[in-house]
């Protein structure tokens, strides 16, 4: 027998036969061309023509994942009618006099490079995502079709990695399970196989070319491990490990409907932690309380242009009705140099995490943060909208804050376009002198959410992206606990609220210790929901006091 390990993205276990994924791979070639205007003239009927093909897959997605997830294809024909990426096939067409299938190839290599060297991880794989649309449009040039790939008997497929279209048609009667070379928990060939229910490993590496075509295996989607030609002792271990797992997915999902209530009676409210659209449903699917943390910089992210005020109207609002009433926090764009958009000239920094980030790049561009505050405003009357701004810590910032929100009020309203005036307007606590001035913070607005994985950094001194220093990024450390403690006695003695977003909310064995602080609401990723509440309900509160007297004052 032997084991591998890659990261584990999709849970669940699964007994298969390898069967190694053929792409339909298209083989392009430089030729130059005479006429160039006929040839961009192709190249706009291929386009049409994949635009079709995606408004199909997206039908099919829609039966086979749900509305949510399906969107997926919506972005990639977003990303097809990209301006950046049209001209600049149609520019390398003219210019340099070639074929539309090697302009495709070029620009579709040019900027999955682009979206390769982004910090932030959901925005690196859409690396892949060009390269599934590139592939659809060179195929439409040269008069192809995807060959489906039909598999017999319980398989695992196995690949280099795999697109979302790939993904999304395999046959979930017959592959029990997927497992590629590259790929990350963002991915969205992740995203789809937890949708799916099919166990899921990413990122085997170098490991994964040892694997064999018809080889025996058994697939640990929660670990992350593979047992390769295994022993009757693990396939007996493992199928008792597969009826656990299945016994307590069960019971799990029986808590849907049930309150956040310990056994002596201490409630707390747990909602998720959404990236985009494309995770809304997986929120509402785990009985989530509402939203606690929309990242609206996906918006910014995802496009060459900044997002026009319409289109962040319909996004928030399509964000709301979906919520039904439910409670959602929409962070306003907190990018830097940190997070890199096409859409904004970002000078390079020498320390990002310390720069120009957050609420500081807004107040820098007030015309961004002005569309993005009117598109917010608007769409408020379609459900319960709160709004929290990242990176505060001063008090003028937060009369800054309103100064800009009475405007866009007042503008509105001369415009006779309605809003709400129960939208609630609340501050992230992620940096030491937003906890040290948190009295003063509570009394100007509606709520604080914990962002504890700048919080620990900014507090620790240790930069949690540098692996060298994970031992020292330690977000259970009794200072962030203290530091938690403070700002919710100063959130309750002046009336707000406060919770916590940050990755420690799904951190079980923090859950205690929270309720006994007082914390409102844990928001967490959308797969950590029933579990945090199963965690919830196991408890007694009685400890309460000591707990309190371990973390103690200052």
């Amino acid at each position: 027998m032997k084991m591998l390990y890659g990261k584990g993205v999709s849970s669940g276990i699964a007994f298969g036969r390898i069967v190694f994924f053929r792409h339909d791979e298209v083989s392009v070639t430089r030729t130059r061309v005479d006429d160039t205007d006929a040839e961009v003239v192709r190249y706009l009927e291929a386009k049409k023509k994949a635009m079709s093909q995606l408004d199909e897959l997206y039908e099919h997605a829609l039966k086979q994942v749900g509305e949510e997830d399906a969107l997926i294809f919506s972005m990639h024909r977003m990303m097809l009618e990209d301006p950046d990426f049209n001209s600049s096939v149609e520019r390398i067409i003219r210019r340099q006099g070639i074929n539309a299938e090697y302009a495709v190839a070029l620009t579709s290599r040019n900027f999955a490079e682009m979206f390769s060297l982004i910090e932030d991880d959901y925005m690196r794989e859409r690396a892949a995502d060009v390269k599934d649309i590139s592939n659809r449009l060179v195929r439409c040039l040269m008069n192809k079709t995807a060959k489906a790939q039909e598999h017999k008997g319980k398989c695992v497929i196995c690949a280099d990695d795999l697109s979302p279209s790939e993904t999304v048609q395999m046959d979930r009667k017959t592959v029990r399970a997927i497992c590629t070379a590259r790929g990350s928990a963002t991915s969205h060939t992740a995203i789809l196989a937890r949708t799916m229910n099919i166990p899921a490993v990413v990122g085997l590496g170098e490991e994964f070319y040892s694997l064999c075509d018809g080889d025996e295996i058994i697939v640990d989607g929660g670990t992350g491990a593979l047992y390769v030609n295994p022993d009757e002792q693990t396939k007996l271990e493992m199928l008792r490990k597969q009826t656990e797992e299945i016994y307590r997915s069960e019971r799990l999902y029986s808590l849907r409907g049930h309150d956040n209530v310990t056994r002596d009676g201490c409630r707390i409210d747990i909602y998720a932690n959404v990236g985009g659209i494309e995770d809304i449903g997986a929120a509402l699917a785990n009985d989530c309380g509402g939203i606690g943390l929309f990242r609206s910089e996906f918006l910014y992210l995802e496009s060459s242009e900044a997002p026009s005020e319409e289109l962040q109207f319909q996004v928030y609002k399509q964000i709301l009705e979906r919520m039904c009433g439910k409670r959602v926090i929409i962070r306003t764009l907190d990018i830097g140099a940190d997070k890199v958009a096409r859409c904004f000239t970002i000078p390079r920094e020498e320390n990002p995490a310390l720069g120009v980030r957050g609420i500081r790049f807004c107040f820098a561009r007030p015309e961004v943060f002005k569309t993005q505050l009117r598109a917010l405003f608007r769409a408020s009357v379609y459900g319960r909208l709160g709004i929290m701004f990242p990176m505060i810590i001063a008090m003028d910032e937060i009369y800054e804050i309103k100064d800009m929100i009475e405007q866009v009020k007042s503008e509105l309203r001369s415009e006779n376009i309605p809003y709400s005036i129960d939208v609630q307007i609340g501050v992230m606590i992620e940096t030491p002198a937003a906890v040290m001035i948190s009295d003063m913070l509570a009394r100007q607005v509606d709520f604080f959410s914990v962002g504890s994985n700048d919080l620990t950094q900014y507090a620790l001194a240790a930069d949690r992206q540098n692996p060298g220093l994970e031992r020292y990024c330690n977000p259970r450390h009794l200072a962030l606990l203290r530091m938690i403690r403070i700002a919710t006695e100063n959130a309750h003695a002046n009336g707000a609220w406060i919770g916590i977003c940050g990755e420690i909310a799904s951190d079980l064995e923090l859950t205690e210790a929270f309720l006994a602080i007082g914390v409102d609401e844990l928001s967490v990723t959308p797969s950590a929901i029933l579990h945090l509440r199963d965690k919830v309900m196991s408890l007694d509160m009685s400890r309460r006091a000591l707990l309190l007297e371990a973390i103690g004052r200052v």
